[in-house]
């Protein structure tokens, strides 16, 4: 049984969630290992959408069992609120949750703190954040002052959250916002610690003894590799290792157990929130893509950017991230598009590069070197098999694979379960 990891190898919402639950089909544990509910995955089953922030995917599959892990940072009450909700669309929790007792916690402080950052950075130095207090939740861990899921099980939770809220209200009124009211606070922080106390647990060893009983295990990550905190387009990236070298530190399952790494990318590029993107189209193309690929983010709605697919950042994430297949999606949405373009590299300085530069000021400088391809002209979403989609389709395919050096494995022509292609060739 394999011990797989999903990643997103551009900015984030390439479709991890429905590829995840395609793949859970044969899964007995879905594990989330890092980010928070700034990440949103969405899931389409016949006619049910389904919207998971924090709650592994393979929720959805009865017969799965699901690990929110210790490097995920876990916003109280927007889980409880997730939970809840899936409860009352018939998914049966108990029993196949599991909340690691390490994972940090995301509080209204969190929060607070976020947007008050955002709101007092300088033209040209806003990050794009959600806002869900992701950033300064993984500041307090690192800091080594934060909370974890843990301390709920502890007597003094509540004091333990008064305690911080005081400090933290010290900043907030530095930064001129308002202090928080933490009477009003503490009631909603133990309704939610409540109703999630029966799902924390040691989630470490429940893990170990499935690595030891070979069952199929998937680790599922948040965002994309263009995100990560180190191999990212840093500053503008989240707070946490997004790429497949996050799933060990991010579950406790040691690295040697993973043996395979699935990348998803689109087959153009979007971006959500600040920062460089090369092959952004600001013209009716981008606009196109957007309406048809319906590009709107699951957690914030924010409209995506978008662009052609960009070859050298494919190329650098199944580098960094050890990607052994592609999941290829939204091929679809370029259906009527006569002409499309791929960057295969970039010129800067007039230098002609293959690599994504660490210096943000000298990405944004990179000019996309292009190469043009005939598109097909003719629907793919009725597709349900290799030999049916146009042979031009197949062309784009095979082209980026050559140019990224890594197979298709996984193709998707629409966003249902069903339009999904698994590809042996």
């Amino acid at each position: 049984m394999s011990k797989t990891v999903l990643i997103g190898s551009q900015w984030g919402d390439e479709g991890k969630g429905k590829i995840i639950d395609v793949l859970t089909a044969n899964a007995d544990w879905v594990v989330r290992y890092q980010g928070g509910n700034n990440a949103g995955h969405t899931v389409e089953i016949g006619d049910q959408k389904y919207v998971l922030h924090l709650t592994p995917s393979g929720i959805l599959r009865e017969e799965c069992k699901c690990v929110i892990g210790n490097g995920l940072v876990v916003d109280l009450i927007g889980l409880m609120n997730e939970l809840t909700e899936l409860v009352e669309r018939g998914i049966k929790l108990d029993g196949r949750l599991f909340i690691s007792d390490r994972a940090h916690i995301v509080l209204q402080y969190h929060k607070e703190i976020d947007g008050a950052k955002e709101g007092l950075a300088g033209e040209g130095k806003k990050i794009g954040t959600t806002q869900r207090g992701i950033g300064p939740a993984y500041a307090d861990k690192v800091d080594r002052i934060g909370l974890r899921m843990g301390d709920i099980l502890e007597d003094d939770f509540l004091d333990m959250v008064r305690a911080n809220t005081e400090d933290k209200n010290i900043i907030l009124e530095s930064m001129g916002n308002e202090p928080l009211d933490i009477d009003k606070l503490l009631p909603l922080v133990k309704e939610a610690a409540d109703y999630l106390r029966p799902f924390i647990c040691d989630t470490i060893p429940l893990l170990h003894e499935a690595v030891k009983n070979d069952d199929e295990i998937l680790f599922e990550g948040a965002q994309g590799v263009m995100l990560d905190v180190d191999f990212g387009t840093y500053p503008f990236v989240t707070s946490s290792n997004t790429g497949a070298g996050g799933a060990p530190a991010g579950s406790g399952v040691p690295p040697n157990a993973i043996d395979r790494v699935v990348g998803i990318v689109k087959a153009y590029t979007t971006r959500v929130g600040e920062g460089p993107f090369p092959t952004e189209l600001k013209d009716e193309m981008g606009a196109h893509i957007a309406k048809v690929g319906h590009e709107f983010g699951a957690t914030t709605g924010r409209p995506r950017r978008c662009g052609w697919f960009d070859a050298v950042i494919a190329r650098y994430s199944a580098m960094v991230g050890g990607i052994n297949e592609w999941a290829l999606m939204k091929l679809d949405v370029l259906d009527a598009v006569e002409t499309i373009k791929v960057c295969v590299a970039y010129e800067v300085d007039g230098e002609r590069i293959t690599n994504v530069p660490a210096s943000i000021r000298k990405l944004e400088r990179c000019t996309p070197v292009y190469e043009e391809f005939k598109g097909w002209n003719t629907p793919t979403t009725g597709c349900t098999q290799w030999d049916e989609l146009p042979e031009q389709a197949q062309k784009y395919v095979e082209y980026l694979e050559n140019l990224t050096g890594v197979k298709v494995s996984i193709l998707s022509v629409g966003p249902k379960r069903e339009s999904t292609l698994l590809l042996d060739r």
